[in-house]
């Protein structure tokens, strides 16, 4: 058993030196280490290849149209500046509150069908902008922002790392991940708001002069109404919500694929003019189709790793087990840090702990998605310079890099700490109840 477990060690080992060093494409990194960690188990070509095709292809069948639509609906959101109209009808209605949360909450919300690095980009000429106009830090408002768009990316589906981590723990009820990711993901980058409003430097409320001021130099043509133009992202949040009470015959109307699809639908109208069907499904497919097949070959290595007898080992040792919901977040935070993409930690980390859930309590609907929080947040512990999203904050906002490193860094290593201390705190209470 020890042998396996050094054989896991060094399958994790090479993804990190595939990713990090080597700068492989993340989908062959993990076929590779499917076919390592396969031969390592002394299992012959044919079983390898059969566990990879039978674990790429059953996660692929959960999770590639979600991930689809999800693409589907983020870019149409940014081709018919849906993002800019939710920003300044957030930023109207929240003139009370200091400018570094609002810009939190808006980082929050956009990331739900945008990814983070690409929302980012979008919402960066705002950032500036309002920086300017209220003179408040650029520091301050570009960490409140980097924070509230990573935490929902790692964990609220539909973005591809939830989605990914559900079909890879098999958890059927992705309404439940949606809500308790939402809530935990809320606190989470409230997190990062303070840092960045008590730690970096205070901002204020934005005044009503300023914000005239603001939505004139935005220029942005409200052809869009706030509920419109957020229509992709709570119609079907509203649709997965009447799955619990649907009746048998029609949840597949109210299952998550389902709802998904309506959102991207909605946001194919929306955007009709701005984008061609055409042009929009080949970007759709570019930018998802790597997104699936890494997930898949996650998938492929969690076949693999059902080879080993994780859960008799993990049986023998009561201070391994009493860890609980940690072990997820280290192994998480481990890959994050040494390989920088927060996809492939999730990835990799969902397939690595899967056979361990029974051990920990957590091979439930709750307790998987307290196990893909727990990874989800590890994958955000911490955000530095082998991180693209590092990048895209440091180089769009200004900022150097040893400044990056100061604000944005620090505030995701805040992040992570307070959100595996909150889970492991809900994690100790479910026990105990």
């Amino acid at each position: 058993m020890y042998y396996d477990i050094a054989f896991i060690l060094i399958t994790i080992t090479w993804i990190i030196l595939g990713n990090s060093k080597l700068k492989l494409n993340p989908l062959f990194v993990i076929f590779l280490a499917c076919i390592l960690l396969g031969l390592l188990l002394n299992l012959s070509i044919t079983n390898i290849s059969f566990d990879i095709f039978n674990g790429f292809v059953s996660v692929s069948k959960k999770i590639g149209l979600l991930i689809l639509f999800g693409v589907i609906i983020g870019i149409c959101l940014e081709k018919t500046g849906a993002t800019e109209i939710i920003s300044i009808s957030l930023i109207k209605k929240l003139t009370f509150l200091p400018i570094s949360y609002v810009i939190n909450l808006i980082g929050f919300l956009i990331s739900i069908p945008v990814f983070c690095d690409a929302a980012f980009i979008i919402l960066s000429s705002l950032n500036k902008k309002i920086s300017e106009l209220t003179k408040s830090s650029k520091k301050s408002i570009t960490v409140a922002l980097s924070t509230g768009l990573f935490a929902t990316h790692v964990l609220v589906p539909p973005t591809p790392g939830p989605m990914a981590a559900a079909a890879n723990l098999d958890l059927k009820n992705i309404f439940l991940l949606f809500i308790c990711g939402g809530i935990f993901a809320f606190f989470l980058s409230l997190i990062g708001g303070l840092y960045s409003q008590k730690f970096i430097q205070k901002t204020k409320a934005i005044s009503e002069e300023d914000l005239k001021v603001l939505i004139s130099r935005i220029g942005t043509k409200k052809t869009l109404s706030f509920n419109l133009a957020s229509s992709p992202i709570w119609i079907p949040l509203v649709i997965m919500s009447i799955n619990p009470i649907a009746p048998n015959e029609i949840k597949i109307l109210t299952s998550p694929t389902f709802a998904l699809f309506i959102g991207a639908i909605i946001s194919i109208y929306l955007s009709i003019r701005n984008i061609s069907f055409k042009k929009l499904l080949l970007v759709s497919l570019k930018q998802s189709l790597p997104i699936i097949g890494i997930t898949g070959m996650g998938g492929g290595l969690g076949q693999i790793i059902k080879n080993i007898d994780v859960v008799s080992w993990f049986n023998k040792i009561d201070s391994f087990t009493s860890l609980g919901i940690i072990i997820p977040f280290l192994i998480s935070a481990s890959l994050k840090t040494a390989q920088g993409s927060s996809t492939v930690a999730i990835i990799t980390s969902a397939s690595i702990i899967y056979p361990m859930l029974s051990v920990f309590g957590l091979d439930n609907e709750l307790g998987k998605t307290l196990a893909i929080l727990s990874i989800g947040v590890g994958s955000m512990t911490v955000s530095h310079a082998n991180d693209s999203y590092f990048w895209v904050v440091s180089q769009f906002s200004g900022m150097d890099i040893n400044t990056t490193y100061k604000t944005h860094t620090i505030a995701t290593l805040f992040q992570g700490i307070f959100g595996i201390i909150i889970l492991f705190i809900i994690y100790k209470v479910i026990l105990f109840l």
